[in-house]
């Protein structure tokens, strides 16, 4: 612990810290390999640390580079590679694009396209498509006849297979969110917050959305879409101690009463959210250790579908949710609104 009070390098390598990243590499003489500050990998005893000013004289120095964090690359390729393959998978209607077939069109490897996506976006090209998709079907099933011609427009291949994951996708089946909480009255009130504009609508049941996002009318008509066949009006007195108990805990970091849910979510999803609210205030968990920590440590991409299936911001805390690889991550909500969130916790604590 006194060399890392002496080297400041050091402390950085064990604090994980990204802001070192670009500074300088270290290097690990038992392994051979050199990487980011900030790499997710074990970190290894003090004495067995070398540090180089940059992959080159890593290199020189005859070590290799880390294929996890990738530090001969600069962060700003990475993070310009996954906008463009989230641009590339974005332009398919019918269809999901293949690993190769991405590989050879932007000229890196299937290994890299996934290592370079998964650092930026938070989950690999496979499962952004899989939500890509999601979003298409959902949109598909508000104009589209019947449920089977939504789901051939939307690029799905069988029936079977989307009924077997429409809970996971859309959080019920997808004949029930064709019906658009018809029959259900849905009362809603928008505020200004710290994260920009807030959005907390409600039935009788409980809270069935809290939604960020920059602009009142946008916020209105995602709501008024998503429950087009309910009966959606604003309500801002009876939803005001909610919203109160919500910016407060935005402003101040007050503890958030528990709210009765009106959100649909299959037992493994439920299983997430309530790990989720387990994880302390200002700390986060990778997707993968959240998986762990349910028994089945080989779900974390499974954990990471749970998360983006969120529909209630805050309440349940998914931004504290953080890919392996560093950084926030995605986030429903906008990854902007997710760093401010995590920096607010840490500060606050």
């Amino acid at each position: 612990m006194e060399a890392i009070a002496i080297d400041p390098r050091l402390a950085a390598v064990f604090s994980r810290d990204r802001r070192f990243d670009g500074a300088f590499v270290y290097a690990v003489r038992s392994t051979g390999i050199f990487c980011r500050p900030s790499c997710a990998s074990r970190r290894p005893k003090p004495e067995r640390i070398a540090f180089f000013a940059n992959a080159g004289e890593a290199r020189d120095a005859g070590f290799r580079a880390c294929r996890r964090c990738q530090p001969d690359v600069a962060p700003g390729v990475s993070r310009d590679l996954a906008e463009r393959l989230c641009r590339y998978i974005d332009s398919f209607e019918d269809r999901t694009p293949g690993l190769g077939e991405m590989a050879a069109r932007f000229g890196f490897s299937p290994p890299h396209i996934v290592r370079a996506f998964k650092a930026v976006v938070g989950m690999t090209p496979k499962h952004y498509a899989d939500l890509s998709r999601a979003q298409r079907l959902k949109a598909r099933l508000r104009s589209e006849k019947t449920v089977t011609d939504a789901l051939y427009a939307a690029g799905y291949g069988s029936s079977s297979r989307l009924y077997e994951r429409g809970d996971a996708l859309l959080g019920m089946k997808p004949d029930d969110y064709r019906r658009a909480g018809r029959g259900t009255t849905i009362g809603f009130t928008i505020v200004d917050c710290r994260l920009g504009k807030l959005l907390v609508a409600a039935s009788d049941r409980g809270i069935c959305a809290v939604n960020l996002g920059d602009a009142e009318r946008a916020l209105e008509r995602g709501l008024r879409h998503e429950f087009s066949a309910a009966l959606v009006e604003r309500r801002d007195s009876s939803l005001r101690p909610i919203v109160k108990s919500i910016v407060a805990h935005l402003e101040r970091g007050e503890p958030l009463n528990h709210f009765a849910l009106d959100v649909a979510a299959t037992a493994f999803t439920r299983s997430v959210w309530k790990a989720l609210t387990d994880i302390p205030y200002g700390q986060t968990r990778t997707y993968g250790e959240i998986a762990a920590s349910l028994g089945r440590p080989t779900a974390a991409r499974a954990v990471a579908r749970a998360c983006a299936s969120n529909k209630v911001a805050l309440l349940i805390p998914c931004h504290r949710a953080v890919p392996r690889a560093g950084g926030a991550g995605g986030y429903r909500w906008g990854p902007a609104r997710k760093r401010a969130l995590l920096e607010k916790e840490r500060a606050g604590t």
